[in-house]
């Protein structure tokens, strides 16, 4: 694998890249990339003999948490549980959550993912009052920031269960992110008037013209069954703006029949579902003492041959949810890989790390073809083995054509961050 010229036009010879990326049926296709004034272009210039190299378009990571990232330090999880989970982040933003504390674990965290090589980010920001006056701020203004560098997105994060009225406690948090042109999100659990609670949750999102994004049934519970609920309430309602539901965890203990049944109202409801395979491996079927017994993951393999838009992404990344990561979706691919068991299957896979979150999203996916940005991640892997063998510490990425800086940030950069506890 060369070094890539600062060239106004280059053609990468000699390349490996996924088949579903350029319209073609196979697996992996060796091809070659013509690059000019930093689009995919028809012509080219300065051959490179990239040894096979494989060329990935830049990706799109749709389901982060970027305002708890990094607080693992000072807010571990005593007991690798949900619950505990919960526990550590809320006393630890109670206690810590400053707009600048925020402010500069996120951006620590936006610089890992642009490194590795991703271009779109949807993050999750916990908004139960006052933070959702603290945090939503802090988004618009690194927004702002990265713009040109990462598509930056954001939903609310709330429990369904976190107001007694719902529909008058919401509004002024709703408010909040329409003002600053954010999507409203939800945790939706089996309380006894869930229904009612999604009800008005749809019309606090239709009032304000939001997208809606969800976490849903992030349990190995079969009777936990929000999923369903949600598109029977899509479906009922007419709801004709983008819906996105994370997890679904609990399609994976369910009666065969009725996790089929509800996928069937999933796909007529055209809901996008995301799917988060190392947190709800780290998290899901943890027992003391006992060895877990289930991955977590829900069922992607019948979501995609019923036509559903199926993503994966990294969900948590070193806090108590998730004691691991870097936004980093080469390692997300490998692991769902793992996990899913996506190999042995359809060779268009890699989508659910580019196209289908960009599609879920709203946005333009990165691409190989002619007229789009030259924005790729370049790896020194001939195929899969290769590639999912070792991290990749090594890639190379192009932002419209021209290699920018791979170096991470420092971890010691927030040391200071970790002394206020």
């Amino acid at each position: 694998m060369q070094e890539i010229p600062n060239a106004r036009a280059f053609t990468l010879m000699n390349i490996t890249v996924p088949g579903c990326f350029i319209g073609r049926p196979e697996d992996l296709v060796a091809t070659y990339l013509h690059i000019k004034d930093g689009k995919i272009s028809d012509t080219g210039g300065l051959q490179i003999d990239m040894g096979r190299a494989m060329v990935l378009p830049c990706f799109a990571d749709m389901h982060t948490h970027l305002d708890k990232g990094h607080i693992w330090p000072r807010a571990s999880n005593l007991d690798g549980t949900f619950l505990g989970a919960l526990t550590a982040v809320g006393d630890d933003r109670a206690a810590n959550w400053s707009a600048t504390d925020v402010a500069t674990r996120m951006e620590f965290a936006l610089k890992c993912a642009y490194a590795h090589g991703t271009k779109a980010i949807r993050t999750h920001i916990d908004s139960i009052p006052p933070q959702d006056s603290i945090s939503w701020p802090v988004f618009s203004q690194l927004r702002a920031k990265w713009a040109g560098k990462i598509d930056l997105q954001a939903a609310s994060l709330v429990g369904c269960d976190s107001f007694e009225n719902l529909a008058a406690d919401y509004a002024s948090t709703a408010d909040i992110v329409a003002e600053h042109g954010g999507v409203l999100g939800m945790v939706t659990y089996p309380v006894p008037d869930v229904k009612q609670r999604l009800t008005d949750f749809f019309t606090l999102a239709g009032n304000r013209d939001l997208e809606v994004d969800f976490h849903s049934d992030e349990t190995m519970d079969p009777d936990s069954e929000t999923l369903r609920l949600i598109a029977e309430t899509v479906l009922e309602t007419g709801w004709d703006k983008p819906v996105t539901v994370g997890h679904c965890c609990s399609l994976s203990t369910q009666n065969e029949a009725r996790a089929m049944e509800t996928l069937d109202l999933v796909a007529k409801a055209g809901l996008n579902i995301v799917s988060l395979p190392m947190c709800n491996l780290y998290l899901q079927d943890r027992h003391s003492g006992r060895t877990p017994r289930g991955r977590g993951i829900t069922l992607v393999h019948e979501m995609k041959a019923r036509g559903i838009n199926v993503s994966f992404a990294s969900d948590n990344t070193r806090d108590p949810f998730y004691a691991f990561g870097d936004l980093d979706m080469i390692e997300v691919m490998r692991q769902a890989t793992r996990i899913g068991h996506l190999d042995h299957s359809e060779f268009d896979w890699p989508k659910a790390f580019t196209d289908n979150p960009s599609k879920a999203m709203g946005i333009d996916s990165s691409s190989l073809t002619p007229g789009a940005a030259a924005d790729l991640v370049i790896c020194n892997a001939r195929d899969w083995t290769e590639l999912y063998s070792r991290p990749q510490s090594d890639r190379m990425v192009l932002r419209n054509g021209v290699k920018i800086d791979t170096t991470l940030p420092e971890y010691k950069d927030l040391d200071h961050l970790m002394e206020t506890t």
